[in-house]
């Protein structure tokens, strides 16, 4: 594939309700940034380009709880998600806002487009009106009981309770929140896009052309939806916030948030290119662009099948690659506003990089850490502890520990320079480092190109640990005591050169880290290059894995410590704020009920919350053997269909490894990895246990798509 001419990257819009928290971090913006960093260290024509969401019900309705106008709510909650990613050093060319007229002018212009061909349909139907209000409701201006769970606590969209997806029709005795009256129906007319028209269109270029480069969590999540059959999708809604419809026949009507939101990106880059004095058309127009979507996996639909459908419709590129992540989880549970379980950017700017002298080594921890455990292909988890042991154990003890103990020895034993390098006493040990240096550069390209963020940033700690180990083996410390310890000229000289040699690679090492941890962790790289004296031109892409980077008798400063320890206070001081401010928690109840001797005992009872964590799934037992020196554990390998999987299981004793290759079995997909015998385990089967003490499997009646959804 050649080289595109440019890049177009774009971050999911935010929605301006609220504050975002550490999991949108880490699933549409620190990836995105990482990109463009990456692009524009190898001096790639990149635009990254995002904004607040601004339209929809979720507006009105925050305006409401908070008493006021919803254009006081986007303008609070713009800036200060604007701000937000600036302090987390979030480099977006553009942020802007769909509240801007450009947008609503781009908005309008892509929906007559769209009409004027043909390419929209119009449909009659009934929906809920508030006569008192004298309007048409939106799904979240209905409240009613939940058909599911009797709860009162339901919307027209979704159960709060329960959590199960609704529709107005299904609420048993809505009424408009709105007035509090029960509500009528009524016709209104509204417009479509038929999605169906495209399947063929999607399936060729989806399912085919992207099957092996797009994650298969993306590629599966579209399958589904395309072979479930695309129904057309209302894109203009009765509500008086949002972007008119730019019709006669439409007054009282505006574009449907969906629709409006990602044509977001298109606003956002003709006004980057109106600052700029650019031409924005390329960049959207030009095949030879690369676009790439940064989002969480709930908004896949939209990114991967609705707004393609758009853009080919309008002549548009389309995007090369939708690297969607999973979500992340908070120490255990899953992230919830209405809860206040959640740990919110502003929160830890606040706790760690205000405080922080300076504030960008804070920033970089964590995202450092948010990067390690990003929800690439499965759902991940934040816990404090793991934060600390992150930053602690490899930020400070590996990385930073390298680099500072190669400054120092040099200022020690080298006079604070950059020491010659000498080729005639050149080891083994010295020809690893170097071709480990050399080859770094490819190994991390690899992985940035495929969007393996997690990997990329691991080979780069990884380079950082074998510098330690090399420094390990070469004791050049030890080799210094030669110095006044022998006064054999010849001894000397020799310990002068292996001294010489040891941290001369040693810092090429570093300013090679400098280069390769940019993308990652930008401070860190601006502080190493303040350290080394050199202009910020060795950051770009090209410098990597070269060994002549710092210059022979070069001075360079005196060290300073790149990140700080997590201490064990600050720890208990986030889970305290934690559970402190948490509303409504989750309890488990033991039940105070005597159980009859005849019944098998039940465990304490627990709410639809904690069931909903699980993530249970259909997999293919493809491999099965016994673990060495366990009589019970059987080392199973499983198809999920999207991904395999190895999964310790304590089923020896009732299962031959032949007789179970081939079954279909439900496995919990999202249980953390736990080690077995020096084995990961990554899952858990679901078995029951019969009167007689015999394990069975619990699989479903009839054969079913590997990694199908169990509920």
């Amino acid at each position: 594939m050649t080289e595109p001419k440019r890049y177009l990257i774009t971050s999911a819009l935010p929605y301006a309700n609220g504050l975002k928290h550490v999991g949108h971090l880490a699933g549409a913006y620190i990836p995105a940034d990482i990109y463009v960093r990456y692009l524009r260290a190898q001096k790639r024509d990149v635009v990254f380009v995002c904004g607040s969401d601004e339209h929809g019900t979720a507006i009105p309705i925050q305006a409401m709880k908070e008493n006021t106008t919803p254009r006081a709510i986007i303008d609070k909650y713009h800036e200060a998600m604007k701000q937000d990613f600036a302090d987390l050093d979030i480099s977006f060319d553009i942020y802007h806002r769909t509240s801007e007229p450009l947008h609503h002018e781009t908005a309008q212009e892509f929906f007559t487009y769209l009409h004027d061909r043909g390419e929209l349909e119009t449909k009659e139907t009934e929906q809920y009106y508030d006569p008192e209000a004298n309007t048409f409701l939106a799904d979240r201006y209905i409240k009613g009981t939940c058909p599911n769970c009797g709860s009162d606590r339901a919307f027209g969209d979704q159960c709060e309770n329960c959590g199960t997806a609704l529709s107005p029709d299904e609420l048993i005795n809505p009424v408009s929140t709105l007035s509090g009256r029960i509500p009528i129906k009524k016709k209104t007319t509204h417009w479509y896009l038929p999605l169906g028209r495209h399947e063929e269109f999607l399936r060729e270029w989806i399912l085919k052309q992207h099957k092996d480069d797009w994650r298969a969590t993306v590629v599966g999540q579209c399958k589904s939806w395309i072979d479930g059959g695309l129904q057309s999708r209302a894109v203009t809604r009765d509500l008086d916030w949002g972007i008119k419809v730019p019709l006669k026949e439409a007054e009282g009507k505006v574009l449907y948030v969906w629709f409006d939101a990602p044509i977001g990106y298109v606003s956002a880059t003709r006004q980057w290119a109106i600052d700029n004095k650019k031409d924005w058309k390329p960049y959207w127009y030009d095949k030879d662009t690369k676009l790439v979507h940064f989002i969480g996996k709930d908004n896949i639909v939209f990114h991967c099948i609705i707004f393609p459908i758009m853009l080919r419709l309008h002549g548009n590129v389309l995007p090369e690659n939708v690297p969607a992540n999973e979500f992340l989880n908070l120490e255990g549970d899953k992230m919830s506003t209405s809860r206040n379980w959640k740990l919110e950017m502003r929160d830890y700017i606040k706790d760690f990089v205000k405080k922080d002298n300076g504030g960008g080594q804070c920033v970089d921890m964590l995202r450092y850490y948010l990067t390690q455990i990003a929800p690439e292909t499965k759902d991940s988890e934040f816990t404090w502890k793991g934060f600390q042991d992150a930053v602690n154990s490899e930020l400070v003890s590996i990385f930073g520990n390298f680099v500072n103990r190669t400054f120092v020895l040099m200022h020690k034993l080298c006079k604070g320079k950059v020491p010659r390098f000498h080729e005639d006493i050149l080891d083994d040990t010295d020809r690893g480092l170097i071709s480990d240096i050399q080859n770094s550069k490819s190994k991390v390209e690899n992985l940035l190109e495929q969007y393996k963020f997690r990997e990329a940033l691991y080979e780069v700690i990884d380079l950082s640990r074998k510098g330690n180990q090399y420094m390990q083996k070469k004791e050049p410390w030890i080799v210094a005591k030669k110095l006044t310890s022998d006064t054999n000229a010849g001894v000397q000289e020799s310990a002068q050169k292996s001294i010489d040699n040891t941290l001369h690679l040693c810092l090429q090492l570093s300013a090679n880290l400098a280069v390769l941890i940019n993308p990652f962790l930008p401070n860190t790289a601006r502080n190493m290059i303040h350290m080394m004296k050199v202009v910020e031109k060795i950051l770009d892409w090209e410098n990597a894995g070269k060994l002549k980077l710092l210059s022979v008798g070069y001075s360079l400063r005196e060290p300073q410590l790149l990140f700080r320890k997590i201490e064990d206070t600050e720890v208990t001081e986030q889970m305290e704020k934690l559970k402190k401010g948490m509303i409504n928690p989750s309890k488990v109840e033991k039940s105070e009920e005597p159980k009859s001797p005849e019944q098998p005992a039940v465990k304490p009872e627990i709410v639809y919350d904690d069931f909903a964590k699980l993530d249970l799934k259909v997999a293919t037992i493809t491999a099965a053997e016994k673990v060495a020196k366990a009589d019970k554990l059987l080392k199973l390998e499983v198809d999920l269909g999207f991904e395999k999987r190895t999964i310790v299981s304590g089923i020896a004793l009732h299962f031959k490894p032949e007789d179970i290759v081939g079954k279909q079995v439900v496995i919990v997909a999202n249980l953390a990895p736990r080690k077995m015998k020096g084995i990961d385990s990554n899952g858990m089967i679901l078995m029951a246990e019969d009167k007689d003490g015999k394990l069975k499997f619990i699989n479903p009646d009839e054969t079913t798509s590997d990694g199908a959804s169990v509920s």
